[in-house]
């Protein structure tokens, strides 16, 4: 499967209006079996903005490519120089209230599992155990050459090491962990080799148009397979990566609920959207459940 480069959806006129009832989600997981599929938009109380929401990157901000990354040494520069920017604010991002209600939820056993777009690693960090990286972590590295996989905190420090001084103040951040920096502030931003073969090395993370490994794709197709619901959080599921789950829920004829403010490319498979912020939504969603939710 590949990781289509769509960076926007235009919602049709006749998609189904939102609701600010959490009623549904309570009823969704007071009946167990539910599948998480998470995305940007239940990382966004913990300081790191989405893509396409009210002021997403989107707006000022075009993702690196596979493509890109892989043909030219110059875009890797450019990728790693903000990306090791962004690396000292994502690295410290912590769990929201949404991320705890999700563990909370998953300790109860109301959950299967979890899929998450995200490569924050928040969920995992919130105590949720059954999570799958659909598009990888930020918080490791791998070689393209030999393939060794490696801590993104070793890097980081040979970055700051092989680069002195280097701290420019970014425009903004990004979902991806990308600081927003001009070719100048990038300037001669030395890019490190792998230490076992020399070869180049990439964040353990899909890029877009770079295909999500197709043993990780029969998982989530196994997981949705299991679950008795899907319940979308933070999703627009632009990505047809994440909107194929959906989809498959929806043809098994198995419920689906989003949680999002904004209208989603899978709203027409759901049963109803709840527009939301994800962190007070899922808090009294758990209040109702009679589920502590509090800081792990």
């Amino acid at each position: 499967m590949r990781m289509r480069p769509t960076l926007s959806w235009t919602p049709a006129e006749d998609l189904p209006p939102g609701t600010t009832d959490v009623g549904p989600v309570v009823e969704m997981l007071g009946a167990g079996g539910v599948l998480v599929l998470s995305g940007a938009g239940i990382s966004t109380e913990s300081g790191i903005p989405d893509y396409r929401g009210e002021g997403g990157s989107l707006s000022r901000h075009t993702p690196m490519t596979y493509q890109e990354f892989t043909a030219r040494h110059a875009a890797r520069r450019r990728y790693w120089a903000r990306s090791h920017l962004g690396w000292r604010t994502f690295g410290r991002a912590r769990p929201n209230a949404g991320h705890r209600a999700v563990a909370a939820f998953e300790r109860h056993g109301l959950l299967t599992g979890v899929i998450t777009q995200n490569v924050d690693g928040l969920h995992q960090a919130a105590g949720s155990g059954r999570t799958v990286e659909l598009h990888g972590s930020l918080d490791r590295v791998v070689c393209l050459s030999c393939g060794t996989l490696g801590p993104r905190g070793e890097l980081a420090r040979r970055l700051e090491e092989a680069n002195p001084g280097f701290a420019p103040v970014a425009a903004g951040l990004n979902p991806d962990g990308d600081a927003d920096l001009t070719d100048e502030q990038v300037g001669d931003f030395r890019v490190l080799p792998c230490t076992v073969c020399g070869g180049v090395l990439k964040p353990d993370v899909v890029f877009f148009g770079e295909p999500v490994p197709p043993e990780r794709v029969e998982r989530c197709r196994a997981a949705v397979r299991e679950a008795a619901s899907l319940l979308v959080l933070g999703s627009s599921l632009t990505v047809m990566s994440g909107l194929r789950f959906v989809r498959q829920a929806a043809e098994a004829g198995k419920p689906v609920v989003i949680v999002n403010r904004d209208a989603t490319r899978g709203d027409r498979h759901a049963v109803t959207r709840v527009a939301l912020p994800l962190g007070p939504a899922l808090t009294s969603v758990a209040e109702r459940l009679g589920i502590s939710a509090g800081v792990s």
